[in-house]
């Protein structure tokens, strides 16, 4: 399950009602693929995009926009990259968990890169409460 957020359900529904329908006929089909690719099947039908047509349209992608990037970015580097993100913009842990569709908490925690100056922001920020809270009490 993906959870549709910033308007993906808006552009789904648009792709379902305004697009899937020109790959011919095949989208009428039980169990059509969603995203078929341009390869048909012997009967004429799509085939589903597998892993390897992702994975070398990212990298045709990476070549002509990212130089260098080539034969780095991968979609298992994007998820890292993805929730590195959500995480240093205040999603917390259990939702990312959630987004990535992970079991283990732990395995969530393995995927987020946190800056050194994030974790230095926090613990300035942990030692001042601290400071306030035993201003009363210390005299």
């Amino acid at each position: 399950m993906v959870p549709l957020i910033n308007g993906a359900d808006r552009t789904l529904r648009w792709f379902i009602e305004d697009v899937w329908g020109q790959f011919d006929d095949d989208h009428t089909r039980l169990g059509a693929p969603l995203f078929p690719s341009e390869r048909k099947n012997a009967d004429g039908s799509s085939r589903r995009v597998g892993d390897d047509a992702l994975r070398d349209g990212l990298k045709s992608a990476a070549k002509a926009h990212l130089p260098g990037w080539g034969e780095k970015l991968t979609p298992h580097v994007l998820r890292h990259f993805c929730a590195s993100q959500l995480y240093g913009n205040g999603l917390d842990l259990l939702a990312i968990q959630e987004v990535l569709g992970h079991s283990w908490i732990a395995t969530t925690m393995r995927y987020i890169h946190v800056q050194q100056t994030r974790v230095e922001d926090a613990w300035v920020a942990g030692m001042e409460r601290a400071a306030k809270r035993l201003d009363g009490l210390v005299r």
